[in-house]
């Protein structure tokens, strides 16, 4: 009988990590047992791809769980590499670090992040042209009670005015 000799424990740290990492998603799949996170996108994904309006539960529960850990191990890579970096939180350059062995879903993070900055620009200047707009409005709207004050006050002078000037000259005696 051949006997097997029990293979050696990982030496160094980074080995250790190796191994830490190839075994997570499995202790993570039992912890996440029952949650569906992307049931309904995974829904509409899959009928779009071309199976039926209801897929089956058990596909999209595989689906979900393999989506969910994908993310789980993504997150774990970025917070790796802000470890490496000296930091205690992540940036999005952690993710585009983690994300850089795979050149469309890089691309694809890029697009977003430009993406999303066009929109908070476009997103101020609306807002600033709606102040503006809400600035002029008021500028308006108070030159307005400034002017029916102005009329108000002519037609008081008007009515009052010309009473006083007639007894206060000696005219009308």
């Amino acid at each position: 009988m051949a006997s097997r000799k029990p293979e050696p424990a990982p030496s160094t740290g980074r080995d250790q990590r190796r191994a830490r990492a190839m075994t997570e998603p499995r202790a993570r799949a039992a912890r996440h047992k029952g949650q569906q996170n992307f049931a309904t996108d995974l829904k509409a994904l899959l009928y779009a791809f071309g199976d039926d309006r209801e897929p089956l539960p058990e596909t999209v529960k595989v689906l979900d769980e393999i989506v969910t850990d994908y993310i789980i191990e993504t997150c774990h890579e970025a917070a790796l590499s802000a470890s490496y970096s000296r930091r205690q939180k992540i940036k999005v350059d952690d993710f585009k670090f983690a994300l850089r062995k795979d050149p469309k879903k890089l691309g694809r993070v890029q697009e977003l992040l430009s993406m999303d900055k066009e929109l908070k620009a476009a997103r101020r200047q609306f807002d600033e042209k709606d102040d503006q707009l809400e600035a002029a409005r008021a500028e308006a709207k108070e030159k307005e009670k400034e002017k029916e004050r102005a009329e108000k006050e002519g037609e008081k002078e008007k009515a009052g005015g010309g009473a006083k000037g007639k007894e206060g000259t000696g005219v009308g005696k």
